[in-house]
């Protein structure tokens, strides 16, 4: 029998924004236990949720202060503790966010490291260097923070997100000890936070003048190749625990041969298929995205795991240009080989939020620019659960700790429910479709119109999808169709919808 995360759908949580159990604007376990229902009706495997240790957010909770508790703004580890088990009695798995690459600058460890001389074994924990090179910060700015007796530190994100040293063997024993820890509590397994760095390049080697064309492949603080070294020893442990736990990688590689390492068999299980998020709606592109990362996947024996939205990227309707290409999409994407990650509110029709007023704004993004570039705050407001105004439903005082639309109303949870033609309702329906016998084993393509793509599972079912700008004609031979994203007419099948078939 196959390993359940080979073929697993799993819903991303983004804690703060999903539900708010305590009233105080943001939400925390104790909501997310209440919803827990809800997401055993829309029918995922799984639950990922991002970081709720205790941290100064100065991104989001990607700036741990403590890898072995909960911050008290979203509950205590007993609340973790009840969720889990209510997950794991309603049969979903869970998985926690864990970010090894860089810690808060409140750390223990950190704060042990500024108080203590260049040199010392404390600030042999991160990377401090009495020079600077010309790394760049992810968020904008150098990646390098002097410290008052001269020395830089790395931070390849905020300056509150000090680079782990991990060539230091105390910072491999540590982070093997905090995988036990969440392992003996009953979580299920990890996605790992910037999987492709933690090694930087001996020397820390200047970039240079960029290529021509500006784009550079290569670069000396990610994908190195001694990070394999720290995944096959979590590998190790991983597989040392009962109930087929699993670690998934957030690795921003390409091409889908070099993310492929991360999924051999002796290292991760999963590794999210960015090519796939970044792929314009182009049946064309989609086509040839879709095939180079099955045979990366399929040359070592690992599922290829798709993904359209996340909490560090533009939702898929705003980004595919609506919600009908966003449907498409995702009815494109459940009936591909493999596993797939959905991020909380697509299953509403969320769009990105682009008209946040710049106070409300958290993003360390948004600071570092100074404006220019609006962040990912626009994905990360709370999902709407009921009513007609804002916050709907998602706390019961009406705080929210971001703002949401006053045009969401038709979008809630408890406007969907029941509406057979809501886009929540077409999840519910193609999750449940999804674990059918008719949706198994590797795909075929179909010759099809350039603007299509046509395959069918080797259990049965034929997905087509018209990406192109007038409608095509249904393929013969089939009956009715057992789900599409949008109305079908005379036969054929308009743009900008996808739709599932079984032969007669």
């Amino acid at each position: 029998m196959d390993k359940w995360w080979r073929g697993a759908v799993i819903y991303e949580v983004y804690v703060r924004s999903f539900a708010d159990g305590t009233g105080d604007g943001e939400g925390d376990l104790t909501g997310l236990r209440s919803k827990l229902p809800y997401l055993r009706e829309l029918g995922i495997d799984a639950v990922w949720l991002t970081p709720f240790y205790p941290s100064p957010l100065a991104d989001g909770g990607y700036d741990v202060a403590d890898y072995r508790d909960v911050d008290p703004r979203f509950g205590s580890l007993a609340d973790f503790d009840a969720m889990l088990a209510d997950a794991h009695r309603l049969g979903m798995r869970v998985i926690v966010d864990i970010v090894p690459n860089h810690s808060s600058s409140a750390h223990p460890w950190f704060v042990e490291a500024l108080a203590s001389p260049p040199n010392s074994p404390a600030r042999e924990r991160y990377i401090f260097s009495d020079t600077t090179n010309d790394w760049e910060s992810m968020f904008g700015g150098s990646a390098w923070e002097r410290v008052p007796d001269g020395q830089y530190y790395l931070h390849l994100f905020d300056p509150g997100q000090p680079d782990f040293n991990w060539r230091n063997p105390e910072i491999r024993a540590e982070f093997e000890s905090i995988l036990r820890f969440w392992l003996d509590r009953g979580v299920d397994g990890f996605r790992i936070d910037v999987a492709h760095g933690m090694i930087k390049a001996v020397g820390l080697p200047s970039l240079g003048a960029p290529p021509e064309g500006g784009v550079r492949t290569v670069l000396p603080y990610y994908d190195q190749d001694e990070v394999h070294d720290v995944y096959r020893d979590w590998r190790k442990i991983l597989d040392s625990y009962p109930g087929d736990r699993i670690a998934v990688a957030e690795a921003w590689v390409t091409p889908p041969t070099r993310l492929a390492r991360y999924v051999v068999a002796d290292e991760l299980h999963q590794a999210f298929n960015f090519d796939f998020l970044e792929a314009p709606w182009s049946a064309p592109e989609l086509r040839k995205t879709i095939d180079s990362c099955l045979a990366a996947a399929e040359a070592v024996g690992a599922p290829t795991t798709w993904v359209l939205s996340n909490h560090d990227t533009k939702r898929h309707v705003t980004r595919y240009g609506s919600l009908a290409r966003a449907r498409a999409g995702t009815l494109l994407m459940l009936a591909l080989p493999g596993s797939a990650y959905l991020y909380q509110g697509e299953e509403l029709g969320l769009p990105e939020v682009l008209d946040l007023p710049d106070e409300a704004r958290q993003d360390p993004v948004f600071r570092r620019s100074g404006g220019a570039d609006k962040g990912r705050d626009g994905c990360r407001v709370p999902i709407p659960w009921s009513g007609d105004t804002p916050p709907y439903g998602f706390s019961s005082t009406g705080a929210e700790w971001l703002p949401s639309p006053a045009s969401w109303g038709p979008l809630t949870v408890a406007a969907q429910d029941g509406d057979p033609g809501s886009t929540l309702s077409m999840y519910r329906d193609a999750l449940r479709l999804r674990r059918s016998d008719s949706m198994t084993g590797p795909l075929t393509w179909h010759d099809s119109a350039p603007m299509v793509l046509d395959f069918e599972r080797r259990g049965g079912l034929r997905c087509v999808v018209n990406a192109g700008d007038e409608p095509v004609p249904l393929p013969p031979g089939y009956g009715d169709p057992v789900l599409a994203s949008g109305p079908l007419a005379d036969g054929s099948l308009p743009a900008d919808t996808a739709v599932w078939l079984v032969a007669r």
